[in-house]
């Protein structure tokens, strides 16, 4: 598993985001705002998402993780700190 920056970890929930929605709008998401209701991912389309983000990064995504993937900055928190924390 490879340690993921800030910008990295950003761009791998964007592209996995946009491999689930073509058309998501980037520019209509701030940094705190809940990207699953701004880009209206319903529940199937966050849990494609989830096993995306676990796919291309090895970061194990449990359930109880989810309140953590509500932002894009949190998720990319998130991504930082898993690929990170451990060697």
């Amino acid at each position: 598993m490879k340690p993921l920056n800030n910008a990295d970890a950003l761009a791998v929930i964007k592209d996995s985001i946009t491999q689930i929605i073509p058309d998501a709008d980037f520019t209509l998401v701030e940094p705190d705002d809940k990207f699953r209701d701004v880009l209206e991912l319903d529940s199937l389309d966050f849990l494609s998402l989830i096993e995306l983000l676990s796919e291309r990064t090895g970061v194990r995504i449990d359930e109880e993780d989810y309140p953590e993937l509500t932002t894009l900055s949190d998720a990319a928190r998130f991504l930082v700190d898993r690929t990170t924390v451990r060697s």
